[in-house]
């Protein structure tokens, strides 16, 4: 595998931080910390420049928050000056890792995406019997930072670049406890090994494709799984033989476990595909696509929610306007016409 060398220059060069501060700032920028940060942007830019040249950068502290929706978990924000050199390093790398990624790895790549994931896993369900639906368990909080440091120098050799590779997993603040034993632990291992990456980060949604690369890679040509996809933690395995799937579930834990994960005991399951299976907010069967109840309740609150902010002059009607259409859009991937008929009778 080639290893890349002599990255630093490009990073922590001027214009790709002028680049890496527009992409951060996107859909962002009436910010007050944002607003500050370019109120001053060159001298903001140049002083990062030479923090990271000088290699005397030191990432912030983050600002956590909690949701609750679609399921319990810790966001971390970290601040706007960090999200600058987090786009500034995957400008530069990204594109150096993501040609090695499975064509069916959909999260966080350019040009691919939820709707396209959907479209591939409806092809999949539908010309397979079978489906193996798997969910890596509180895979963010588990993710270990020296096997994750170990997988990133398989492909970069650059020091300076590794340098600041680890600084910012290094940064990471605390995440959510993950107690689990693997082979060859002993009791205090799980609580000594470093682990979980802040959800909210950039460089985080970008190294969590890489954690699993070798895996999609194990699973299409060890394994032998013609239609595999995978989507951030939840990935599907198709096949027409039961038995075929069942024992590439054995495969699938055992590998897992390499990386110190494990699936969800519940959440994968092997079925047949004409019960349908949901995946990204739908549930797909062999003749149509159904939105997901609990999404759909969801989307519905949260506009009853901008509905009243409106009225409260919280937010303004072309807000809504555009939530509206942002949703409609999303749920035409489904066999959904009567129901967005209603919705939006029903909002009006």
């Amino acid at each position: 595998m080639k290893r890349y060398d002599n990255l630093w220059s490009e990073i922590i060069s001027f214009e790709n931080l002028l680049v890496a501060a527009r992409k951060a700032q996107k859909g962002k920028r009436f910010r007050h910390n944002i607003l500050a940060f370019n109120y001053n942007l060159e001298s903001e830019l140049f002083q990062l420049q030479t923090e990271l040249a000088a290699k005397t950068y030191i990432p912030g502290n983050y600002r956590t928050f909690e949701i609750v929706e679609p399921k319990r978990r810790m966001i971390s924000a970290a601040p706007y000056r960090d999200r600058v050199v987090h786009h500034a390093l995957c400008n530069i790398i990204v594109p150096l890792f993501d040609r090695t990624f499975i064509a069916d790895s959909y999260a966080n790549r350019v040009g691919f995406g939820t709707h396209r994931a959907l479209r591939r896993f409806t092809e999949f369900a539908r010309s397979s019997r079978y489906v193996l639906q798997c969910d890596i368990k509180k895979y963010f909080p588990s993710i270990d930072r020296e096997i994750l440091k170990a997988l990133v120098r398989r492909k970069l050799k650059c020091p300076d670049t590794l340098w600041l590779v680890d600084k910012i997993i290094d940064n990471s603040n605390a995440q959510e406890l993950v107690i689990e034993h693997f082979p060859g632990d002993d009791l205090l291992t799980p609580v000594n090994r470093k682990r979980g990456l802040p959800i909210g980060n950039l460089t985080s949604q970008f190294y969590a494709n890489i954690y699993l690369n070798g895996f999609d890679h194990y699973i299409k040509e060890r394994v032998k799984v013609k239609k595999y996809i995978r989507y951030v933690d939840d990935f599907a395995l198709f096949a027409d033989d039961r038995a075929f799937l069942a024992d590439a579930r054995l495969a699938v834990e055992e590998y897992l476990a390499s990386l110190r994960l494990k699936i969800h005991p519940i959440k994968s399951q092997l079925f047949e595909t004409k019960e349908g299976a949901n995946f990204l907010g739908f549930r797909v069967f062999p003749d149509r696509i159904r939105v997901r109840t609990e999404n759909l309740r969801r989307g519905r609150r949260r506009l009853r929610k901008m509905q009243i902010e409106c009225s409260q002059g919280k937010i303004s009607l072309s807000k809504i306007i555009q939530s509206m259409q942002s949703w409609q859009a999303h749920l035409k991937h489904g066999n959904t016409w009567q129901l967005r008929k209603q919705i939006f009778v029903s909002v009006e």
